[in-house]
């Protein structure tokens, strides 16, 4: 997993409520269990049109946000079936960072283990952001994990809460196989010890 400590870019602003995981990435999309290359199918049906072609209606779309790694988005983010394949088409497409009001919380657990930050604020301060952010490549926002605070074009801070053992492991780059390989001596020397402690299960040579 990608460590995560600081990020700078555009963000996409997306003001729409109850986006659900189906419209994250449709079924058709669920057939794969690579991470890689579900990028192309995230929105998929807000994104393009019938015949295959570009929704240029849809924020993603447009030229100042088809490399956004923030995502400003509504209340409710992820709501819907617990698939993984949401978090992985969003962090497919280059979007590290989603910013709510409020998320799923299947979404939110899946989120976090794929190497993305996710951050709560208030929707007053969602408002503002997503207001800014609709001046597309002249609005930079830089997001800080050690501090846990987010800069706006404007030059003003909001702080965010996050969960210290989701901060440590987004900033050191660790998922749950990392994690458990991390304890690999502790774990070797328990197992070796339960064998000396029983050594008259181990099958003769």
């Amino acid at each position: 997993m990608r460590a995560l400590k600081e990020l700078t870019g555009v963000a996409a602003p997306m003001p729409m409520i109850n986006v659900d995981t189906d419209m994250i990435i449709p079924k058709q999309y669920l057939k794969t269990i690579k991470r890689t290359g579900l990028g192309k199918g995230l929105f998929h049906e807000m994104r393009y049109n019938k015949d295959g072609s570009d929704n240029e209606d849809f924020v993603l779309n447009k030229e100042a946000y088809r490399e956004a790694k923030i995502l400003i988005t509504g209340d409710n983010f992820g709501c819907g079936s617990s698939r993984e394949h949401a978090a992985w088409a969003i962090e497919d497409f280059g979007i590290r960072c989603v910013i709510a009001p409020s998320f799923s919380d299947i979404f939110y657990n899946n989120a976090f283990k794929n190497g993305m930050l996710l951050i709560r604020l208030p929707q007053d301060q969602i408002d503002d952001l997503t207001e800014q952010a609709e001046y597309g490549a002249n609005a930079q926002f830089s997001i800080d994990l050690e501090t846990q605070t987010v800069t706006a074009p404007d030059g003003k801070t909001h702080r965010f809460e996050i969960d210290e053992f989701r901060k440590h492991c987004l900033l050191n780059g660790l998922d749950e196989i990392a994690l458990t390989l991390d304890k690999d001596a502790s774990i070797s020397s328990f197992e070796q010890s339960k064998n000396n402690e029983h050594r008259w299960l181990t099958p003769a040579g």
